[in-house]
């Protein structure tokens, strides 16, 4: 067995129906192979009869090695006809950022990646154009172009997942990635977050600031969510607004609208990858 860093830490994201003794089931494994509990959340969906929680416990002392934690927790769970997910600290996830044109989010995001803010591995940058791979350049990390066209799409998204494979991606970032991926291969995807430039469900779909300029809106927002095959409607992970004027044009709503974008991304990159999401049906919940 190979060793475990003092600070390795192994995080449990579980749903179940909500019943007595749960916690207490997920304690007792935990305390019983010598799992020091380090942070612990939990909720309950009343409407749902859900319940969801987030357990992190300490490694460097836990009697089971990593490969054999997540069938024994299945022992307890399954009679809870639980789902859960299994994440190690010292596993970092591999990331894709996709990109077209715009590099405001894809800046944000590899800095706070190289301040060490985001606890993953960006591994490559794909794009349907060249513009930004001089960024990439910057910081050392594989570009692919690959272009789209209506007629060229599903054969150009089939080269796109072979990378997603070659390079054994956990997390797709669609950081103003400007097309809609098909939903015949989204199967074939891993987890993937989208950034929409509007609090949805308000202005879905393209030019949400020319319309809500046309609306005289009070205040703007940013949404990240997960994507899914019906467009802007996957489940939430953050969201933030700002306050605009009577004032303000089109190109002030965009501007304002960026740094928005910038931020509310950055944190439902963090939350994944922190393993604080849990979503099931069009909800999610997701633990400070």
């Amino acid at each position: 067995m190979c060793s475990i860093a003092s600070d390795s830490t192994a995080t449990l994201l579980v749903s179940c129906p909500d019943q007595r003794g749960i916690v207490a089931r997920i304690a007792n494994f935990i305390d019983s192979n010598g799992g020091n509990i380090i942070h612990t959340d939990q909720h309950v969906d009343a409407e749902e009869s859900l319940f969801l929680t987030r357990v992190e416990w300490q490694l460097d002392r836990f009697n089971l090695p990593q490969e054999l934690i997540d069938p024994a927790f299945g022992a307890i769970s399954r009679p809870l006809e639980a789902q859960w997910q299994l994440h190690f600290s010292n596993m970092r996830p591999k990331i894709a950022i996709w990109v077209s044109k715009q590099n405001h989010c894809l800046l944000d995001l590899l800095w706070r990646h190289q301040a060490g803010e985001l606890p993953g591995e960006i591994k490559l940058i794909v794009s349907n154009h060249p513009n930004l791979q001089g960024i990439s350049q910057q910081f050392n990390i594989d570009y692919h172009h690959i272009p789209i066209t209506k007629e060229t799409k599903a054969f150009q998204e089939l080269k796109q997942i072979s990378l997603l494979e070659e390079y054994d991606i956990d997390l797709v970032v669609l950081a103003k990635y400007m097309q809609v991926l098909s939903a015949d291969n989204l199967p074939n995807f891993p987890a993937v977050i989208n950034i929409h430039h509007s609090f949805l469900p308000a202005f879905p779909a393209a030019k949400p600031y020319h319309r809500a300029h046309a609306r005289v809106v009070i205040v703007s927002g940013a949404t990240a969510h997960y994507f899914t095959e019906i467009l802007d409607e996957g489940p939430i992970i953050e969201q933030d607004v700002s306050r605009v004027s009577h004032r303000d044009t089109v190109p002030d709503l965009i501007r304002k609208g960026k740094d928005l974008e910038r931020i509310v991304l950055a944190r439902a990159v963090r939350s994944h990858l922190q393993h604080r999401v849990i979503s099931y049906g069009n909800r999610t919940v997701v633990f400070d």
